[in-house]
């Protein structure tokens, strides 16, 4: 994609300089290496609103929030389509959802051109993620010279027959459910009782040393710990919570026993979600009673909690190894999680609490000049983050990889003070759940439009004067204008998709919707 398309997608270039004084500050910075660690944190389905750092007084995350504190909170952070594949597609690949392919929740392709872990690895970095990938198959590597992986395979791949539990095949099999079976070798992970989606809360029924995020946290503690090779690193850390189960260790979830847990927000648009979806426990709309969801978000509170000890831990570890100020730390989440606000549970939707993710920065001293503790507030996302790597770690024709992606350098939006940034984000997810459950939109951190695709309904919110999007605007008298000029922007921005998505000029209704854009590798439409 070229410079002319970022500028009609309400994108401008970064400065052509950025990188140019970017590599200028790093030969005077006085890294013991000449490239910066790289550390990238992800908490799987965590909501901005549940970080101190975006202005929660309720929940405990001190550890995160030093990243912000010692580096950038970017206010205005959204995950183009809210669910897990298409997200770490964003993050695989520096590119918008209908470039890599995922507009809605399939199984992620097995290779793309050019990937973050396999370009980082072919400039010189030792690459290892612990944790979550999502990647399929899961031992796929894209890049990764070593992989300790935790993705809850026993909820997925375990097969249930004739009573009788028949195990998964050895690459389906997870190196986090291997340790805790080398430790409780009869027992069962998920014996807590709650579903993958689940929206009840109940603390870890076993010792809190078992439990993922411990593992996951010491075992990235562990590799700092040993790690003696002469080339720089890119560690990923990528914790499992706290997307459901709502299961942290009991002391974790007692720390909110009496805590001023907000009660979940309706607005006015949300009374069609009230009815449950289902009779199950992983509904995707409903109106619980309010000690349900209080005790809902008590436990997704302390998995957030125990998280944030396990980055204290890392960040620790990186000191005492003299490497807090040789490394790039960015803190980020794949999508957010509904909690009952508007009737709704689980992600895919365009409101905030679900496309709206925390995003910190920290840099290493001398790899730009600028205010630690700012607050950002241009529009940010995922797709962002691998070509802030590119430019961090001086990869060879970084510059001319970043032009042909959506995304851009974090670092050269900090350094430019936002100069030439893009207006607005994109924000999409096809058909999931209901037919219903399928829209486009656009937001600016200001205002947020969203168009659903079954029947043509328009959404519009003011969210600097209605942050929890309690007022749908799209039918007010006297915002006419505003809603036109946003519809006019998602006209703009689909129109390269063709008369599928724009016809003679207006948006198109898409009742059956399709999961895949041609440029998804392999494509074949679903």
């Amino acid at each position: 994609m070229d410079r002319r398309n970022f500028v009609r997608l309400g994108v401008a270039g970064v400065l052509p300089q950025a990188a140019t004084r970017i590599g200028e500050a790093k030969q005077n910075s006085g890294l013991k290496r000449s490239r910066p660690n790289i550390l990238m944190v992800m908490a799987d389905q965590l909501r901005a609103d549940c970080v101190g750092a975006y202005g929660s007084r309720v929940v405990k995350t001190p550890n995160i929030d030093r990243i912000a504190a010692e580096g950038v909170t970017f206010t205005n952070a959204y995950t183009s389509v809210p669910s897990c594949t298409p997200a770490r597609s964003a993050l695989l690949t520096g590119l918008a959802p209908w470039h890599h392919g995922m507009l809605g929740m399939v199984r992620m392709a097995t290779r793309y051109p050019v990937e973050k872990p396999r370009t980082l690895a072919s400039s010189g970095y030792y690459t290892t993620v612990v944790g979550k990938n999502h990647f399929y198959p899961i031992r796929n590597a894209h890049g990764y010279h070593q992989m300790v992986l935790d993705e809850h395979c026993s909820y997925w791949f375990d097969k249930q027959e004739n009573g009788k539990l028949e195990a998964a095949s050895p690459e389906e099999r997870c190196d986090y459910e291997a340790w805790f079976w080398s430790q409780l070798p009869t027992a069962n992970p998920h014996a807590t009782g709650l579903g993958w989606n689940d929206y009840r809360g109940k603390p870890f029924v076993f010792p809190e040393h078992l439990h993922a995020t411990h593992w996951t946290g010491h075992t990235a503690v562990n590799f700092l710990n040993t790690y003696e090779r002469s080339e720089p690193f890119f560690l990923k850390v990528s914790f499992i919570r706290p997307h459901s189960p709502y299961d942290p260790p009991g002391r974790c979830m007692k720390q909110y026993d009496d805590a001023a847990i907000p009660p979940a927000v309706e607005g006015d648009w949300a009374g069609r979600y009230a009815p449950r979806s289902d009779s199950s426990n992983d509904i995707w709309h409903g109106k619980l009673p309010p000690e349900t969801i209080r005790r809902s978000r008590q436990a997704y509170y302390g998995n957030v909690s125990f998280v944030d000890e396990q980055v204290g831990l890392i960040l620790q570890a990186l000191e005492r190894k003299g490497w807090l100020d040789e490394t790039l730390i960015v803190f980020a989440s794949d999508h957010g999680d509904m909690l009952g606000d508007h009737n709704l549970w689980r992600k895919t939707y365009a409101y905030e609490p679900s496309s709206k993710i925390p995003l910190l920065m920290r840099w290493p001293t001398g790899l730009i000049a600028a205010e630690r503790g700012q607050k950002r507030s241009e529009p940010i996302e995922l797709r962002d983050i691998f070509p802030t790597f590119l430019d961090a770690g001086s990869v060879p024709h970084a510059e001319e990889m970043i032009q042909k992606m959506d995304g851009r350098s974090l670092l050269s939006l900090v350094l430019n003070n936002g100069q030439g940034w893009r207006q607005w984000i994109d924000l999409e997810h096809n058909i999931c759940y209901h037919p219903s459950n399928h829209w486009n939109g656009l937001t600016d951190g200001r205002w947020k439009y969203i168009f659903h695709a079954q029947h043509g309904e328009e959404q519009l919110f003011d969210l600097v004067h209605d942050p929890k999007e309690l007022k749908d605007l799209a039918g007010v008298s006297g915002h006419e204008a505003t809603l036109r000029q946003w519809r006019n922007r998602l006209i703009e921005h689909l129109s390269e998709r063709g008369d599928e998505f724009v016809k003679n000029g207006k948006l198109a209704l898409r009742p059956q919707g399709r999961m895949t854009s041609p440029n998804f590798p392999g494509y074949s439409e679903i």
